[in-house]
């Protein structure tokens, strides 16, 4: 079968598609044949040797933590009722790039009817990590939230969660096209910060106070600003690092204030914690509640591509591998 496989740490070229034996579920797995593999940010940061404390990879491997298909077959001790069904999986760390991935039964989920596997499949990740930072921020009607790198994947999402508690949404990211998508999806006030003054005029929209809520997507220097302009009392979530690290939040200043900060490690959930969350995902989703937006897709040839593009900003939601 063929793989895209990352055979040194470096550019979006040393992906390379290479042909492999084929594998073999082993008892208590199945073998997917995969038709659509999730990318992600961080992939393209592991890629290039970035975090090597969280993501110990060495090249050569298989990059991918989630993908979509028809369960090809079972190993020892799963139910052969499986096979051929259309399913979506996380594969416990990598080995999504290809034609067939080997996972757990336990990591199965059902597609429901109604939802695509290409958007089941890109709602894994980002729909688990959504739901779980914003479960945790107990977000209030009427409470001012902010979403930095609001058009991505897991942004998308949490602007139309916050918008539909009630809440008061306030999206940053960089673009015309971005910044509109986040309006249509509920965002009260979109701004671009690429832009100097972004931070101020989120806090003028929330009349002085900042906002209660910030989901920081973005990180580096744009997470910075807008921990400072967080409320008293507020809560921020730091977790994602596309901007080449996480926010550099001062945890003396967060106590100060009294705001309750939560990180990277608080979105490392055990695999039944991480399975509801997936469930719940796909089942809102299927009820049309939220809706993932996929913008683009490449071959697994082009995986190389896939990266390139995901790396250039210019990507709306979800960019997937189609096989």
């Amino acid at each position: 079968m063929r793989v895209a496989q990352v055979t040194r740490f470096g550019g979006p070229e040393v992906l390379e598609t290479v042909e492999v034996p084929d594998p073999v579920a082993g008892p208590g797995q199945v073998v997917i044949d995969v038709s659509v593999a999730d990318t992600l940010f961080v992939e393209t940061q592991i890629r290039m040797g970035w975090g090597r404390d969280f993501f110990p990879d060495e090249p050569p491997y298989v990059p991918g933590g989630a993908v979509g298909g028809q369960v090809l077959s079972v190993g020892e001790g799963v139910d052969g009722s499986w096979v051929g069904r259309s399913v979506v999986a996380s594969t416990g760390g990598g080995g999504g790039y290809a034609e067939q991935a080997v996972v757990s039964e336990e990591a199965l989920i059902p597609v429901p009817e109604g939802l695509g596997l290409a958007e089941a499949a890109g709602l894994l990740h980002d729909g688990v990590t959504g739901l779980g930072v914003f479960e945790s921020a107990e977000v209030e009607p009427g409470e001012w939230v902010l979403v930095t790198a609001a058009a991505g994947g897991m942004g998308i999402l949490l602007v139309q969660l916050a918008h539909a508690a009630g809440a008061r949404v306030a999206a940053a990211a960089r673009g015309v096209r971005k910044l509109d998508l986040a309006r249509e999806l509920g965002a009260e006030i979109a701004v671009d910060y690429t832009e100097p003054g972004w931070a101020e005029r989120v806090r003028e929209a929330t009349g002085g106070a900042g906002p209660d809520v910030v989901f920081d997507g973005a990180g580096g220097e744009s997470g910075l600003a807008a921990f400072e302009i967080t409320a008293r009392v507020g809560r921020f979530s730091a977790h994602g690092a596309p901007s080449g690290g996480f926010s550099p939040v001062d945890p003396e200043e967060a106590r100060r204030r009294e705001i309750t900060l939560r990180g990277i490690q608080h979105v490392q959930f055990a695999p039944g914690e991480h399975k509801r969350l997936a469930e719940r995902a796909l089942s809102e989703a299927a009820a049309g509640r939220v809706k993932p937006v996929i913008g683009q897709t490449f071959p697994l040839d082009r995986a190389s591509d896939a990266h390139a593009a995901i790396e250039s900003r210019e990507v709306i939601g979800k960019t997937l591998l189609l096989v």
